[in-house]
């Protein structure tokens, strides 16, 4: 039996919505220039931090049960969107900075192909719609 999510989402006036995802509440907003107030981000930049956040917990968990010790792990997601409407994505290019001393390339690789092949759900969508591209970078620290 598959799960099924539900997430509530409430007009707010103007271009402004909240939506209820669990127990937290988000924002979503255009903004000014776009006719909205810029209370929150917007629900397609929303796209890319869902992105991030899926595979960086998958990352993160892989590295802790490799018993790689780092300090940090920062993920960017760059998203290229159409000229045309609707504006959609078209690639997302994701770039993992891990930092730390001595970190293990191939350990790191390990771990983002993981996540990308096997266990983020939102990649796993995205990619059989657009190109999703990766790369990383390591802070000797």
């Amino acid at each position: 039996m598959s799960d099924k999510h539900i997430v509530k989402t409430d007009w707010k006036g103007n271009l402004t919505f909240q939506s209820e995802i669990g127990n937290h509440k988000i924002i979503m907003d255009a903004p000014e220039m776009a006719g909205g107030k810029d209370l929150g981000p917007s629900p397609k930049k929303l796209m890319l931090a869902a992105l991030s956040g899926c595979t960086g917990m998958d990352v993160v968990s892989i590295l802790q049960k490799m018993r790689v010790e780092f300090s940090n792990v920062n993920i960017e997601v760059q998203g290229d969107v159409t000229d045309e409407n609707p504006k959609h994505y078209f690639k997302m290019h994701v770039i993992y900075t891990f930092t730390g001393k001595n970190l293990p390339l191939e350990k790191l690789e390990k771990a983002v192909k993981m996540s990308e092949e096997t266990y983020c759900g939102v990649g796993a969508l995205y990619r059989k719609a657009i190109e999703v591209t990766s790369e990383i970078k390591i802070i000797e620290a």
